[in-house]
Formats: C-alpha cells, sequence, structure tokens
C-alpha cells in the first residue's frame, strides 16, 4: 500500500476555511460578481515614505546581504527596546529579552516547538486566530480551549479554568486586542493573570499584534506593564498592522529571558533571521513614532475612521454590529433573523450565500474555533466608499433572507 507524503497533522491547521472562502469568491466571479473582499486582515495600504526611502536605500549597500543572524541585530533590538520603555514604560534587556521574529506568526508557529514536549498542554482562546492551535498541533501539544463569551466582554473567566489544567498546562497564550474579537484587556486583568501564572508556574504567551490600533481614546496594554511579569510572560509585537508592513515579516518576542532564549536557540536551527534592510525600516518606523506621535497613530485613525463608516452603514442597513475598541476587524453576530429561526444558519452558510449573492466576503465565524458559531468576522481593508458600497449589498441581502 502506498504511503501518502502529507502528514495527518496539516488537517489540524485551520487554514482550510480561507481556502474555501477562496473557492467560493471564484464561484462569485465566475457568476459575474465584482468581489469585495473583507476576508483576510492584509492591510491595503504601504508603509510610509521614510519607512520605503530606508528600506530602498538599505537594500543598496554591499555589506546587507551576509546572513543577517537569528536574534536580530544589535541596532533592532536596542530600538525596539527603547519602543517597549517609550510606549509602555517596560525596561526590557535588548540581549537577553527581546528577539527578532519573521512577523509575529514566526514566533507564535514556533514557540510551542522550543519550549514544550509532545502531550504538555497549552491554554488557547476559543475564538482564536487560527495558529494558535495550529502550531500546537505541529508541536504535539494538547490544547485546552478557554472560552470567550459575549456576557463577559469576550474576557476569559481564568476562575473557571479548572485547576488540574493550570497545574498541567506548560502555558497560556491570550490576544487583546485580538483576532478575531478586539476585546479589551486592562491592566488589573492582567495582574490577576501574572499572579495566577505564578501560582502555577505557566508561561503567558500575549500576542499584541495591534498594539497601535486602538480606538476612541483607547490604548492597548502591555501585560509586561503587570508587577512582576517578566517572571512568567512574554509578549509578541509585530510591525505588520501598525505600520503597513506586512510584506517586510519583522516583529519581536519580548519578556521572559528563559523563554527568548529558547525560541532563539530553536530558531538558530531552522532561520538566519530577518533581512538585514527590513530590521532597518523597521527601526525608522519606531524611531518615528517615538518622534512624531501623530504618525505612530495613523494606522488606528485610519481604521477608526472605516469602523465608523461601515458599522453606521450596516445599521442603516438593518444590521446592528457591535464597535469595536481595537484592530482592523468588526466581529459582527449574525443580524437576528438569520438566528431565530426553526433551522438557524450557520455562520458559514450566512458566509458562503452572502459572498455568492453580493460579492462581499467575510469569514465565518467557526473558522475561529466552536465559540465563533453565529459570527463573522469583517475586515476593514477597503477604502471607506467601498466599505458603504459592501453595506448596501449586504442591506439587499438582508431584506432578502430575513
Amino acid at each position: 500500500m502506498r504511503r501518502s507524503w502529507r502528514a495527518d497533522k496539516l488537517s489540524h491547521l485551520g487554514s482550510s476555511i480561507f481556502a474555501e472562502v477562496a473557492e467560493w469568491k471564484q464561484e462569485a466571479l465566475q457568476a459575474g460578481k465584482q468581489v469585495i473582499d473583507l476576508g483576510i486582515g492584509s492591510p491595503d495600504r504601504g508603509p510610509s515614505s521614510t519607512i520605503r526611502e530606508t528600506l530602498s536605500s538599505e537594500v543598496m549597500k554591499e555589506e546587507q546581504y551576509s546572513y543577517p543572524g537569528t536574534s536580530g541585530t544589535p541596532e533592532f533590538r536596542s530600538q525596539c527596546a527603547a519602543w517597549m520603555a517609550y510606549r509602555y514604560g517596560v525596561k526590557v534587556n535588548p540581549d537577553s529579552e527581546m528577539l527578532a521574529l519573521m512577523g509575529s506568526q514566526d514566533g507564535l508557529s514556533h514557540l510551542a516547538q522550543a519550549i514544550c514536549i509532545p502531550g504538555d498542554i497549552a491554554i488557547v482562546p476559543d475564538p482564536g486566530y487560527p495558529i494558535y492551535t495550529g502550531a500546537l498541533a505541529i508541536a504535539g501539544v494538547t490544547p485546552w480551549h478557554v472560552p470567550l463569551r459575549e456576557e463577559r466582554g469576550f474576557l476569559p473567566d481564568l476562575d473557571r479554568i479548572p485547576e488540574e489544567v493550570w497545574e498541567q498546562a506548560v502555558f497560556i497564550l491570550l490576544n487583546f486586542p485580538g483576532n478575531p474579537i478586539a476585546a479589551q484587556a486592562d491592566l488589573a486583568f492582567f495582574e490577576s493573570l501574572v499572579e495566577k501564572a505564578k501560582r502555577h508556574h505557566v508561561l503567558i504567551v500575549h500576542d499584541m499584534a495591534y498594539s497601535e490600533m486602538g480606538f476612541d481614546g483607547y490604548r492597548p496594554v502591555s501585560i509586561l506593564q503587570a508587577k512582576g511579569a517578566k517572571e512568567v510572560a512574554v509578549e509578541l509585537h509585530s510591525f505588520s498592522k501598525s505600520f503597513n508592513m506586512a510584506g517586510c515579516r519583522v516583529g519581536f518576542l519580548t519578556g521572559n529571558p528563559e523563554a527568548v532564549g529558547s525560541l532563539c536557540e530553536f530558531k538558530n536551527n531552522i532561520d538566519f533571521g530577518v533581512f538585514k534592510p527590513i530590521q532597518s525600516a523597521a527601526i525608522a518606523a519606531l524611531k518615528d513614532a517615538m518622534a512624531d506621535p501623530e504618525a505612530g497613530n495613523a494606522a488606528a485613525s485610519l481604521y477608526e475612521s472605516r469602523r465608523d463608516v461601515l458599522v453606521e452603514a450596516l445599521a442603516e442597513a438593518g444590521w446592528e454590529v457591535r464597535k469595536p475598541c481595537a484592530t482592523m476587524f468588526l466581529w459582527a453576530k449574525l443580524p437576528p433573523a438569520f438566528l431565530q429561526r426553526n433551522q438557524p444558519w450557520s455562520s458559514r452558510a450566512f458566509a458562503r450565500e452572502l459572498l455568492l449573492k453580493t460579492g462581499v466576503a467575510v469569514i465565518p465565524g467557526d473558522a475561529f474555533g466552536s465559540e465563533g458559531e453565529g459570527f463573522v468576522r469583517i475586515a476593514l481593508v477597503q477604502e471607506e466608499h467601498v466599505l458603504r458600497e459592501a453595506a448596501r449589498r449586504i442591506g439587499s441581502f438582508l431584506s432578502e433572507f430575513a
């Protein structure tokens, strides 16, 4: 019998829904629909001229084409440490508590392999970004899903996690403000989390990819601001969304030196680091944001305005959607008419029919976990006039099927 050249673990990576939505888009295009893609959370604008000019200048230098080194250049790590002090008042050692990443997903994908052994347990959110559980499947780690529910403001109930789970877990991974849900965690929540993690010797992994995308005066909080957090916590930061550098693949991990060192040791064996001109461009991004708060707040202003436009337009179309406090996504509960039926619509059925009938692509909530059923994620990755057109089409869909 011929052996399959496909590992079973690939079926647990959680990316199948995105391929499925891509197939729906092709169906819609073949049916003559003009697609408005509000599915994938990829910025539709490029970085600032300063970032582009830095990158352009650096790639012309002869010395930039050697292996860059896994940990990141000293200049990059020092600038990231300076950013943590400027932005959060947190002091980190750039030599032992800072690691360059090829985007935060690099860290999310590999951290479990660096700090766990097969059979370990990790606590992850449901709903959550697909790589959270996908990375565990690769590492042979068992997920324990903590539900994020509307009645608790989509914050996890830490006290409802059984004591035996806390005792067995190697780490807990959380994401505030998050993808797909922009829940707002304050310093008191993080301090409570740190105390519990210390008690059970559990590492906290905080994914902070949307750190600079807070709205209405909200400034997301770093878990490293909590007292004693570096004893039990690491945090991932990304340049992708904050500075429109998604294609550059650059970010960093900072916090507990043992965990940072373990991931660095692991990555020393699988890659040679981030291209040095990209690190230089990231340095320029941070320096600009530190010198000019308005420049550093550009992403937040853009997505806050788009959020307001789309939420208002959807309300006019007959769909009341909660305003997120941050990020580039709406986490939208299906309209009541689709849920209050003898046979309620699933998130997947809603997203598919919406796309085939109107050309508007969104992601069904169950792609992010079972607790996502009954919701869809809508990405604010189009200009305002396009978002208004999307809302108009959605309104027609609601009228037809409600």
